[in-house]
């Protein structure tokens, strides 16, 4: 009875156990490297294979970048006020190392990725170690640790069981277009009855860090086909368009905040209700169509279904029934047409986008 739940935990966290055997196949070739070299501080090494190591290879690019850079200004800036400032008293050590903080903190305060090279330079300055080597020797053992770590942690995160990030797009992408399909099926029920305004914003909730997560994932494959690691389409649109179909679902939410009156009810809530299936249909066919496990079916069936209630929308006001409502429900009925209007055309190009990006 243990063996099912554990499989299903495995199956479930395999990027992350990916990660984790990358992290420490990561750190113990940096190890054995770093003391067959003779690195007096190989530890520094390891430390940086391991901070390096992310869940992507445009992840794992950028914070090679961002540390090796960071700990080469942190390192110059270090040997400069070494060089330009004795510091054999506390006061004279004090003194050094306010004027190497002051510009690398305000870096930090700027650019919090180059972090690394405040406290580069407080290694040079406060480590016995380092002091007794000299400061320009010390900068280049660090430089050597740093980047023995880098390339390691690059070349892991290159060949071991390697992760792109435009894979980890396109499940960000389908897990957003799944709550998305549960989404629209919650706020077009409002329109017939009360909705749960604690479910449906945990609905939205939950959208919008999926989004996030594409879009993180969408900046560290942009850094894949920069360094020419990918051939894989432009993500920027793909997560353009989330962003439109998720803004169109937030109008609905509006529209359909509370139940249409009565007199209009059947007439108006009826059919937007049934469209509320189709579309939740093809959101449900796109999220495996993006990972490119599924084609992704037409836009055929949302049209009909979205046209029927513009139809609904006309007969009522050639009845002249809207003529009696308040006008807060006829806005609310004009709205939601115009967003579902705006919903078919975003879904239309979300459909171009899947089959550029699958």
């Amino acid at each position: 009875m243990a063996e099912a739940p554990l499989g299903a935990w495995l199956g479930s966290h395999r990027a992350e156990l990916r990660l984790g055997l990358r992290i420490t196949i990561a750190g113990l070739l940096t190890f054995a490297l770093g003391h067959l070299l003779g690195l007096a501080q190989s530890y520094w090494a390891v430390l940086t294979a391991v901070i390096v190591m992310q869940a992507s290879v445009g992840g794992s690019l950028k914070a090679t970048l961002d540390r090796f850079v960071g700990s080469l200004g942190g390192a110059a800036w270090g040997v400069v006020v070494s060089l330009a400032i004795p510091h054999e008293t506390i006061l004279s050590l004090g003194l050094a190392l306010a004027v190497a903080l002051v510009p690398l903190g305000l870096l930090t305060a700027l650019r919090p990725t180059y972090r690394v090279a405040p406290i580069t330079a407080i290694i040079l300055l406060l480590t016995p170690l380092n002091q007794e080597a000299g400061p320009v020797l010390s900068a280049a053992h660090r430089m050597m640790e740093i980047g023995l770590g880098s390339i390691v942690a690059l070349g892991v995160a290159l060949f071991v069981l390697p992760a792109r990030a435009h894979a980890m797009l396109a499940e960000a992408a389908a897990q957003a277009l799944t709550i998305m399909a549960e989404l629209i099926l919650g706020l077009m029920a409002g329109l017939e009855s009360p909705s749960d305004p604690a479910a449906i914003q945990s609905l939205h909730d939950d959208v919008r860090k999926a989004i996030a997560r594409a879009e993180a994932a969408a900046d560290e494959a942009s850094r894949e086909r920069a360094h020419h690691l990918t051939d894989a389409a432009d993500p920027e649109p793909l997560c353009r368009t989330l962003r439109r179909v998720r803004n169109d679902l937030v109008m609905i939410g509006r529209a359909a905040a509370a139940p249409l009156p009565e007199t209009v009810r059947a007439g108006i809530a009826g059919p937007a209700s049934r469209a509320a299936p189709a579309i939740a249909a093809f959101l449900r066919a796109a999220a495996p169509a993006v990972t490119g496990k599924a084609p992704l079916p037409t836009l055929d069936a949302v049209a009909h279904a979205i046209a029927d209630y513009g139809a609904a929308m006309a007969e009522l006001r050639g009845l002249g029934t809207m003529r009696e409502l308040p006008d807060e429900a006829v806005g609310r009925i004009f709205s939601l047409a115009f967003a579902l209007e705006q919903l078919l055309r975003d879904l239309g190009d979300l459909h171009d986008r899947v089959q550029e990006f699958a």
